[in-house]
């Protein structure tokens, strides 16, 4: 039987970034109460919780502390100590268990996660020294990309191997960090599907949405993608098989590469995602309360795109610019989203715009405008 947790409950959130904010504003529309566990004091979810916890998210103590004071605790990203998690389960309610933690956290164990539900990844090798990443690119060739298997993101944590000449930069990073080779993959669209399971086994797909990134990091998000019809079909389709076959709870990010007719997955995040923002003016549901209703056994609401839309992702050095542009008429309706961060710091996320029109054209061409001057 399904463990439905009604308002005004209180929902534990790990982790007080922007999408912890989020989650928590639709979990207080409905009703709901907000306890936060986050190391820093008052961050973006923080000025929205009822309850603040500051301590190392690895704190048995303050971990404990969350579960006592909250009916079902959720996370906002990955990168938390699974076994610390598994640990503590049974002492409160975490629906989503540690096993999405301890799968996405750790790049090698993901694809062959993926590999194994029959789903398609770039192909890859493990990676533990340098003898391991010569007797790879034997395997995988030029180019190709060196990852760490933990942590990294927005480009951190890797680098592009064209060469021979390319091995000796990396010969510290192999022999003092466990990796994976992955060979380079020829697409030509990349696309992501948001994708939510409830503890109630309900499966609920967002639109396909197309990705641009500038620097390794998230630029631009398009919905819907500029795809084929029935490639952002079997996109959604994946998406619906690959969380049922993982048996995961809750709202999980699929990244895709386009390969001409074909989907290529190359990685996931078990919460919401910055590709997914737009669902939040966009939708009729946004990932959000989508994450919240999965989360608390409620059921889910089938998406739908209200308009088309384009997320602008707001970097630091990008807020002065959008504020002023923002005031514009031919740019006013667009919808602001800043996450409460004090710092503005060059390329760290701090919010981001969306843009609706029922006419795409219309949409690209207000967008294009929009980013004539947009600092780098």
């Amino acid at each position: 039987m399904t463990n439905l947790i009604l308002p005004p409950s209180t929902i534990g959130i790990i982790g007080g970034g922007q999408l912890g904010r989020m989650m928590a504003i639709s979990a207080k529309q409905m009703g709901y109460k907000v306890a936060v566990l986050e190391p820093a004091a008052l961050g973006p979810l923080a000025q929205v919780a009822d309850l603040e916890i500051n301590a190392p998210y690895d704190s048995e103590e303050a971990l404990t502390q969350l579960l006592a004071v909250s009916d079902v605790v959720t996370y906002e990203f990955e990168n938390i100590d699974s076994h610390v998690v598994e640990k503590l389960a049974s002492a409160g309610y975490i629906p989503q268990g540690y096993r999405p933690l301890a799968m996405t956290q750790h790049r090698y164990i993901e694809k062959t996660s993926i590999n194994n539900c029959g789903f398609k990844t770039a192909p890859f090798e493990k990676v533990d020294n340098f003898n391991d990443l010569k007797n790879a690119i034997k395997k995988i060739g030029y180019p190709s990309i060196l990852k760490t298997v933990s942590g990294g993101y927005d480009g951190k944590g890797q680098w592009t191997l064209k060469s021979d000449s390319d091995l000796e930069n990396v010969h510290s990073v192999v022999e003092n960090q466990n990796c994976i080779l992955e060979g380079f993959v020829p697409f030509t669209k990349e696309i992501s599907v948001i994708v939510t399971r409830g503890t109630n086994d309900q499966v609920e797909t967002f639109p396909v949405v197309e990705n641009i990134h500038q620097n390794q990091i998230l630029h631009l998000s398009i919905v819907p993608a500029r795809i084929d019809a029935n490639l952002a079909k079997k996109a959604e389709e994946v998406a619906a098989t690959l969380i049922e076959k993982l048996d995961f709870v809750g709202t999980l990010a699929i990244e895709m590469f386009v390969v001409e007719d074909d989907i290529i997955i190359n990685e996931l995040a078990p919460r919401p995602h910055n590709s997914g923002h737009y669902t939040i003016d966009a939708c009729n549901v946004s990932q959000f309360e989508q994450h919240i209703r999965a989360v608390c056994g409620l059921p889910l609401i089938k998406p739908t795109l209200i308009q088309p839309a384009i997320m602008v992702n707001l970097l630091g050095q990008h807020v002065e610019y959008t504020l002023n542009m923002w005031t514009k008429p031919e740019f006013s309706d667009a919808k602001l989203h800043l996450y409460g961060k004090e710092e503005m710091r060059a390329n760290r996320k701090v919010g981001h715009l969306t843009f609706m029109n029922d006419f795409e054209t219309k949409l690209e061409e207000t967008v294009n405008q929009f980013l004539i001057n947009f600092p780098k």
